[in-house]
This record gives C-alpha cells, structure tokens and sequence, in this order.
C-alpha cells in the first residue's frame, strides 16, 4: 500500500468518527507537527492545551486577530 493510499483510508476513517474523537485525532497530529522533534509536551501542557481547546469549542472565550493583539501592544510600549 502506498503512503498515499494508506493516508486516504486513515482520513476516511478518522471522517466516519463522532465530531469529539476527530477533535482529539486533529489535535494529536497538530501537536506532532508543532513539537521539537525527540520532545514530547509534558503531561500539564497537554492537559493545559486541552482545556484551551474546549473553551474555544465551547464559546467560553473570545479570539482575537493576532494583529489586533499586536498592534495594540506596540502601541502600549510606545
């Protein structure tokens, strides 16, 4: 089987889970992209991250654009 064949059946696997257990498959292969290779997050951080995550899902907290964010510290160090 080839590595794109064998990405596809994962994707349509992954697809047919409930919207929580994609959430969590997504996460875990984000946070693999996103680590230091040989490192892995500590078991707070994870926990820390999850938390995040859910209250992003939930509506619990407001995003805002980074550049927004930026833009108004610059200005408050000026």
């Amino acid at each position: 089987m080839s590595t794109a064949t064998a990405a596809e059946k994962i994707v349509t696997e992954a697809l047919s889970l409930a919207p929580q257990a994609r959430a969590f498959v997504a996460e875990r292969l984000i946070e693999s992209l996103d680590a230091v290779s040989g490192e892995e997050l500590s078991p707070a951080w994870r926990e820390e991250l999850r938390r995040r995550c859910l209250e992003m899902d939930e509506g619990l907290v407001v995003l805002r654009d980074a550049g927004e964010v930026f833009d108004r510290a610059r200005a408050a160090l000026a």
